[in-house]
């Protein structure tokens, strides 16, 4: 039987995840493939609305397991391993549910990339990021660069493995704040649980438009999302949550 290396809590419609896997949580393919296994089971549970991403200790991610290369004298292995890969940080991209990065220490290589894939991203005061694979003779994540930087800062980092503190993150707002250690996971919680309490249908839908307008000509994506208003504006929820406006007090959401 494997090892567990990512844990999964919920609570009032929050799940954290928690990567931990000793002692700076670097990925090979069987960590990966517990963490596609984790978000795609949160996109189907109807117990969770909103995610956090963490890891344990002062790590969030180191990047990938050195010692986990893929094999070249094994046909197939480099395309086994490119694919869970790819579609670790795509789980997390493509959940339902929005996902909250709690990044709480260094963050690299694939560890950057896994943050660059959540939704919102917060950083206790002793992060560093980079993107090293060019110190090690690789050449890879410049697409997980560029949702976060720009230009100039992409080419900067990619050719030559250079870092960011989380204060520099802040100032070129890439992430939403820097907090303490003690304060980043109180924090982040506190926000996704605000975010668990709106109509579930809604946030769903919402997460769906925000990854749409990454991609799309904003005169398409704002037609997808008055789509995704009208079909919304037909739920139990949308009613309720109308009502409780107007009646001043908490809506009870029901998913449908």
């Amino acid at each position: 039987m494997s090892d567990q290396w990512v844990r999964l809590e919920v609570s009032e419609g929050v799940a954290l995840v928690t990567m931990d896997r000793k002692p700076v949580n670097a990925l090979n393919r069987e960590m990966r493939r517990q963490l596609v296994a984790t978000f795609d089971a949160i996109s189907e549970r109807e117990d969770i609305r909103c995610a956090v991403l963490t890891g344990t200790g002062s790590v969030f991610c180191a990047g990938a397991d050195l010692k986990d290369r893929p094999d070249s004298t094994v046909a197939g292995d480099f395309l086994d391993h490119n694919r869970i890969t790819r579609e670790t940080g795509n789980a997390i991209r493509e959940c339902a549910k929005p996902v909250i990065a709690a990044i709480n220490g260094t963050a690299l290589g694939a560890g950057l990339g896994l943050a660059a894939s959540c939704d919102i991203l917060y950083a206790s005061e002793n992060v560093t990021v980079g993107m090293p694979e060019i110190n090690v003779g690789l050449a890879g994540g410049a697409s997980m660069l560029k949702t976060l930087f720009g230009r100039s800062t992409l080419r900067r980092m990619f050719f030559t493995g250079q870092r960011l503190t989380a204060e520099e993150l802040f100032r070129r707002n890439v992430i939403e704040e820097v907090v303490s250690e003690k304060d980043l996971l109180p924090v982040t919680m506190t926000l996704a649980r605000e975010i668990a309490s709106k109509a579930p249908l809604a946030i769903i839908y919402a997460k769906r438009a925000a990854n749409m307008v990454d991609l799309m000509p904003q005169r398409d994506a704002y037609r997808f999302e008055q789509e995704f208003t009208v079909a919304l504006s037909k739920t139990e929820d949308a009613r309720e949550a109308r009502m409780a406006f107007l009646e001043k007090r908490t809506p009870v959401f029901k998913g449908r």
